[in-house]
């Protein structure tokens, strides 16, 4: 038998997350992802960055090290996106009618932002090594980057099984610039070994910092719009618009709102100038229509206006 406590929580979620006939299919619930997949990404990458970084101290490798602080990085990251998709399957209540899906974006977000401090780093130390050459044991960064190799693969195949979920795919990120970190320790420690030259080293982790950035300014552009409330990618403003006020019995559009609420889903509000009250139903059944069909938003919330409830400055 569910508590007094327990009774008015399920009450508040059917308050605030229902939907009448016709409204939205989005709860404002996020999509839950498997705990295994976060799970088991946390545990390899965490314990075999501490491999890395011992090998790396030993071997004297900047691109081992940098990978070991790299996959450190992204342990805490994805373990904080594990943590945040749960408290973002909370669906709205009374204190975020909007639920908690953004908790998501605002991880996605910070581990980005994480991950460019991280390259910074990575690019300082590289620069210093081109002007003042490290010897570096090529055999044991092998040895070492080709278990990274193997074990990063493993953690993108996990996380791989989850793309829908912005939070997943911005870990799989991070997991994607340790494999080919790894890589990039793989070829130097062969370059080394093989009686190359030891700057073959920083140069590499400087190629693998320029492949980073460009995925992570990629998760960047897609989190930042969301938290600004900004307008759908793909979606011009000025034609939504225009495809409402297009609806017989609407005389004009005001107080127009487009934007992201979580990735995926949009919603839209707006106050619409009706020619007369009992045309409502009629109009508001074109406009979710309308906009479903053009835009792909089936999240709108209008507020209609005819001539007796207009503001004096609209009757003019």
């Amino acid at each position: 038998m569910l508590n007094s406590k327990n009774t008015d929580k399920v009450q508040e979620q059917r308050l605030f997350s229902s939907h009448g006939q016709g409204d939205s299919l989005y709860n404002h619930a996020t999509r839950q992802v498997k705990t295994s997949v976060l799970g088991v990404a946390v545990l390899l990458t965490l314990g075999f960055s501490a491999v890395e970084l011992i090998g790396g101290l030993l071997s004297n490798s900047l691109a081992l090290i940098g990978d070991a602080g790299h996959m450190a990085t992204d342990a805490a990251s994805l373990l904080f996106a594990l943590v945040a998709n749960w408290l973002a399957r909370e669906g709205a209540d009374s204190h975020h009618s909007f639920g908690h899906a953004r908790i998501e974006v605002l991880a996605a977000f910070i581990n980005a932002l994480i991950m460019f401090v991280v390259l910074g780093w990575i690019c300082y130390e590289a620069i210093d090594r081109l002007t003042n050459p490290h010897d570096v044991s090529g055999g044991s960064v092998m040895l070492i980057a080709t278990i990274g190799l193997f074990v990063n693969i493993a953690v993108a195949l996990s996380l791989s099984r989850d793309k829908k979920n912005v939070n997943t795919r911005a870990a799989l990120v991070h997991v994607l610039g340790d494999l080919l970190g790894s890589v990039a320790a793989i070829i130097s420690g062969a370059v080394i070994y093989f009686g190359g030259p030891v700057e073959v080293d920083p140069i590499l982790s400087l190629l693998i910092c320029a492949l980073v950035a460009h995925a992570a300014w990629g998760v960047l552009k897609e989190t930042v719009p969301v938290m600004l409330d900004a307008v759908p990618e793909g979606v011009n403003f000025d034609d939504v618009g225009e495809a409402i006020a297009s609806i017989p019995g609407v005389v004009s559009v005001h107080d127009l709102h487009v934007w992201v609420m979580s990735p995926g889903y949009s919603a839209i509000t707006a106050h619409l100038h009706i020619d007369s009250h009992q045309s409502w139903p009629v109009i508001l059944e074109e406009v979710r229509k309308n906009v479903k069909e053009r835009f792909n938003i089936d999240h709108v919330a209008l507020q209609p206006e005819w001539e007796s409830t207009c503001p004096l400055s609209e009757k003019h």
